[in-house]
């Protein structure tokens, strides 16, 4: 099994989650309504909500030797995102609404969704598809002067490409990306630098393992009784690191990202998510940024 299918898993129960669930989807469900409230002001404009992993069934994870050697505990898996139901349910809405997960999720969700009342008159669209190729629809869509595009993507683990999210430069796009920074990212790098999930971090960065190394690791020479030896340390703080070099690209695709993202931690207060925003509008970014601070 690939490194891609060991760190997918499935929607997490809708009774699971605990307060960091609850804070970003607080976060989002604020912007969310700030978001329409301004583009009423921009009727010209069609809006599409895009959900990347939008379903709600229940998480089944391989128990694979990677997911025993990451120690994920179910803290840290499980989580209700709910963020789906929450903007359906909304009295503004988008023009049109983009659910995407796989099979089981996406049946569970729309036989969900399509039975709330406020679903009704709304143009509710469900695609069981790799969301990186659904990205890379989106993008071509939105190069039409047309659309303005509001993105969530809430992975549990690291199936999304960077070369997706690149696709998604010089568009009209907001984003807010859940960033598996200490879960799954931290882990992968380990102490010791060997890095045996190098082609799933340079997927994720959209970097080279040149880069990556230098970035995590630092080499020194140390004195023993046998001469020189090279020692590679990982660097201090490597979480954060992780957040701060992902939201150096997001700049490369997008004008203004948020440089300090919700961190999102566990009940022993380490950090294991960053939810980051991204947009082309300076006024979009305050709006989250003020959200973040509030939060």
């Amino acid at each position: 099994m690939s490194d891609q299918n060991i760190l997918h898993v499935q929607e997490p129960s809708e009774h699971w989650g605990g307060p960091w669930t609850e804070k970003k989807l607080n976060a989002f469900s604020k912007y969310v309504d700030a978001y329409l409230t301004i583009l009423q002001a921009h009727p010209y404009w069609q809006t599409i909500y895009f959900d990347g992993f939008a379903g709600s069934g229940s998480r089944k994870y391989p128990k694979t030797s990677l997911y025993n050697q990451l120690q994920i505990t179910l803290e840290e898996e499980e989580g209700y995102k709910g963020a789906a139901e929450r903007v359906v349910r909304l009295k503004k809405s988008f023009d049109y609404y983009y659910f995407v997960d796989n099979q089981d999720g996406i049946e569970k969700l729309q036989a969900k969704l399509t039975s709330l009342p406020e679903a009704e008159g709304k143009e509710l669209l469900f695609r069981q598809e790799d969301c990186n190729l659904e990205l890379k629809k989106l993008a071509t869509a939105m190069r039409s002067n047309e659309y303005a595009a509001l993105v969530l993507l809430d992975p549990f683990g690291m199936q999304i490409n960077w070369d997706a999210i690149a696709n998604l430069k010089n568009t009209r796009s907001d984003i807010w990306i859940l960033l598996p920074t200490g879960v799954i990212v931290n882990r992968l790098l380990d102490k010791a630098g060997k890095l045996k999930s190098i082609a799933l971090l340079e997927s994720f960065f959209g970097l080279t393992e040149e880069v990556i190394r230098k970035e995590f690791y630092k080499t020194e020479q140390q004195l023993t009784l046998f001469g020189e030896d090279e020692i590679t340390r990982k660097i201090s703080d490597p979480i954060h690191h992780i957040a701060n070099m992902y939201i150096q690209q997001l700049k490369t695709v997008w004008k203004y990202v948020t440089d300090e993202p919700l961190i999102l931690s566990n009940s022993r207060n380490v950090p294991i998510y960053h939810f980051v925003f991204a947009s082309n509008n300076a006024a979009a970014k305050n709006i989250a940024k003020d959200i973040i601070k509030r939060i």
